[in-house]
């Protein structure tokens, strides 16, 4: 049985006032996924847009310094 079915056989039998609130955070949790994917495709183009300023020898100095 797969999770979304596992979900739906818990789901089924609550009142609908609990269904509903199951239902919104689900998707809540849809939305934050969708956020977070996102986030990484603009995290990615930034770097491949960046890459030219970040590689060059005026800024070799910088690779040593500590990341967070």
């Amino acid at each position: 049985m797969s999770i979304a079915e596992q979900i739906y056989e818990i789901a089924k039998p609550l009142p609908e006032s609990l269904a509903l609130e199951a239902l919104h955070f689900i998707e809540y949790l849809s939305s934050k996924n969708a956020d977070r994917a996102e986030m990484f495709d603009l995290t990615r183009a930034r770097e491949i847009v960046m890459q030219h300023v970040w590689d060059n020898q005026d800024d070799e100095v910088w690779n040593s310094v500590k990341k967070l």
